[in-house]
């Protein structure tokens, strides 16, 4: 059964052009704000006060580089009929009043709190931080209802609580309003799964005997940050011994003739993240490798073709091996080998497809959600696997697949 499923989803090209309608990253804008703002209306919150840098990305439009990523040094809060302001790093706030016209030059503020502790509470960042915080919430009408926090260093939350704010869950309220991708959204996802296709042509052409893991994962790199990537999170390269169980990275293994290898590619463009497997045998395969390979083949083509809007995900989850029937004692340990994750700023968005969750808490399927499915499959060698993971777009005509390089069959790279 082949995997691509109805028409291609569009992947424009990198440039805006005046000659094709591209992504329109104002209406992008726009849109994601909207979101934002409904979930939040929908919800008990006053106000969001986001320290995930996906979450303030969706809201302000901002981003000052990956390294961000981990430092818990940006926030922005979204107040009820409010505009969303934002606290960045040094003279990133002075860049974004420049060139960041769809934010108030007054919203976009110098913040800086405690660098995950670096510096301590007892400098008292923490607490101005919060004072300031609560002033908006008067100004705005809303410091009697509750704050949506969604991640958050312990001495900031303790900073708000002191000031009498009631803290409550707010990560769920984003994740409500990004699990929607927009025509825009869904073209940036496409395009960032074109430049995996491509780089997958790079890896197979040097996919040789005594090529290592980690020169291939630098190959991989180099060519998705030629073709425009912004951040290359990770690549897991896995082969021969080291397929079985996976290890999810990469090492100095010297590949060798006949090892089964995979491979995951996660990277992103203008912030819209892959999650994309690929398995190969490297010059020649076995009878048990190309058993995996149909094996996973066959639960990731049944997944799929269950995709449609109003299904649940549970009934994807049932159709996959119990942990017990691929060689793991239960569903924890087996967790994120038969997997499904949403994308889209985020690595993992909703919803989150698993035996582990799914079963008991799913969630129902709608058009416009944009998610990976990912399958594995030990071999009967002992130490060979299968890896299979593919894009899926949700239509109200059910599934459209955006990983589009070859994954019918195992694909034997440079065959002797």
């Amino acid at each position: 059964m082949s995997s691509n499923t109805g028409p291609l989803v569009p992947a424009p090209g990198r440039m805006g052009v005046d000659f094709e309608q591209r992504v329109d990253f104002g209406r992008l804008r726009d849109y994601r704000l909207a979101r934002a703002r409904a979930a939040l209306d929908a919800s008990e919150l006053g106000a969001m006060l986001v320290f995930d840098i996906n979450n303030i990305r969706y809201i302000t439009s901002t981003m000052i580089g990956e390294w961000a990523r981990d430092k818990m040094a940006r926030y922005a809060l979204l107040p009820r009929d409010a505009e969303p302001i934002l606290w960045d790093f040094g003279s990133a706030a002075k860049h974004h009043q420049l060139y960041a016209p769809w934010l108030r030059p007054e919203n976009s503020r110098a913040g800086m709190l405690g660098l995950r502790g670096s510096v301590a509470p007892e400098a008292g960042l923490f607490d101005r931080a919060a004072r300031e915080i609560k002033g908006m919430l008067q100004d705005a009408g809303v410091a009697h209802l509750p704050v949506g926090v969604d991640v958050v260093e312990p001495p900031m939350l303790f900073a708000l609580q002191r000031l009498g704010l009631d803290i409550r869950d707010g990560q769920q309220v984003m994740l409500d309003a990004r699990q929607i991708k927009s025509a825009d959204e869904i073209a940036l996802l496409s395009t960032a799964a074109a430049m995996v296709d491509g780089t997958y042509q790079t890896i197979v052409d040097a996919l040789k005997p005594g090529i290592r893991e980690n020169e291939v994962v630098a190959l991989a790199n180099k060519r998705l940050y030629d073709m425009g990537s912004d951040d290359v999170e990770a690549i897991n390269a896995v082969s021969g011994e080291r397929c079985s169980p996976h290890p999810h990275n990469f090492t100095d293994r010297i590949i060798r003739p006949g090892d089964q290898v995979y491979f995951d590619i996660i990277q992103s463009f203008n912030g819209y993240r892959t999650c994309y497997y690929r398995t190969f045998a490297v010059g020649r395969s076995t009878p048990a490798q190309r058993d995996a390979y149909k094996r996973a083949r066959e639960w990731i083509d049944i997944a799929i073709a269950t995709v449609k809007p109003g299904v649940g995900t549970d009934e994807i989850a049932r159709l996959w091996p119990q942990a017990k029937d691929f060689g793991f004692e239960d569903e924890m340990s087996a967790f994120g080998l038969q997997f499904g994750h949403g994308l889209g700023l985020a690595l993992h968005e909703r919803p989150i497809i698993s035996r582990l969750n799914s079963l008991e808490n799913p969630v129902e399927l709608q058009a416009g959600m944009v998610f990976a499915l990912e399958t594995y499959c030990p071999a009967s060698d002992g130490y060979s696997a299968a890896r299979i993971e593919e894009e899926i777009v949700v239509t109200e005509d059910g599934p459209r697949v955006i990983t589009l390089f070859p994954a019918e069959e195992l694909f034997v790279a440079n065959p002797y």
